[in-house]
């Protein structure tokens, strides 16, 4: 072996040491408001945490690692951990704030005062309504759907976009992003339902832990599922099980 193969070796297996080489970052969420308790997700590693109440936070991360940020007041957020970020050993986020707008309004035609003539310029459209027939129906805006392999190749055509959108990663990041949504929501609805205080009192979790908990009960249970069906007996066995779990590991934590 040459000396320059050796060299570009020794350079690649450097790299490559320096590239998987995991640091503790120090964050800080950049808002003023309701910046305690956000929760930040290592999707490379599976390490979470959530801010102080300066927004503050550590994480372990290396080059290449994506953080997902989210919490109920702003909008989720993906870091990518470059190496800029991994030398300097710290790292500052801005989050938007989630907002509800409302859809643009259009004026169609503008009235002249004469009735007769102005009716017979509005469009009147009847819109199906699910309820006024008895049966179930879906109302919402429909999402994309997500071609499974087998359906982008078949004998009689290709599906290039979805064959592009497999290999891309597309599909992987867009069921990624409904499971957050979906948890995120539900999340939302249980701690309305419940109230952080029930969760400090019945459990012993902290009331800037909460938010943390019940994603933990989700990714260990199905709770969720069970939230949804009502099953609320399921789900106090849930958060009594995983709530021993989890304040024995932040008494640990902080020890």
């Amino acid at each position: 072996m040459t000396i320059t193969k050796l060299l570009l070796l020794f350079i690649f297996f450097c790299s490559f040491r320096l590239l998987a080489q995991e640091k503790i970052i120090d964050g800080q969420i950049a808002n003023e408001v309701d910046i305690e308790g956000i929760h930040i997700l290592n999707q490379s590693s599976g390490y979470n945490t959530v801010t102080d109440d300066r927004g503050r936070f550590r994480i372990q991360a290396k080059i290449g690692d994506t953080l997902f940020i989210s919490s109920i007041r702003y909008q989720p957020t993906q870091q990518l951990i470059d190496r800029e970020i991994t030398e300097a050993g710290k790292l500052e986020i801005l989050l938007k704030v989630l907002v509800n707008e409302l859809d643009e309004v259009v004026l169609g035609h503008q009235l002249s005062g004469n009735i007769q003539a102005d009716i017979k310029t509005i469009k009147v459209v009847d819109t199906l309504n699910f309820d006024d027939v008895g049966i179930p129906g879906f109302k919402g805006n429909p999402q994309e759907r997500i071609v499974p392999t087998w359906q982008a190749v078949i004998p009689t055509s290709v599906n290039l976009e979805a064959i592009y959108k497999h290999i891309s990663g597309y599909y992987a990041k867009l069921k990624k992003k409904r499971k957050w949504e979906a948890q995120q929501t539900a999340v939302a609805r249980m701690i309305n339902f419940y109230t952080p205080e029930f969760f400090r009192e019945s459990y012993g979790v902290p009331t800037d832990r909460v938010y943390d908990f019940l994603l933990f009960c989700i990714e260990t249970t199905s709770v969720r599922t069970d939230f949804l069906r009502e099953n609320y007996a399921g789900v106090l066995d849930a958060f009594k099980s995983q709530g021993a779990i989890y304040v024995k590991r932040l008494k640990a934590k902080a020890e």
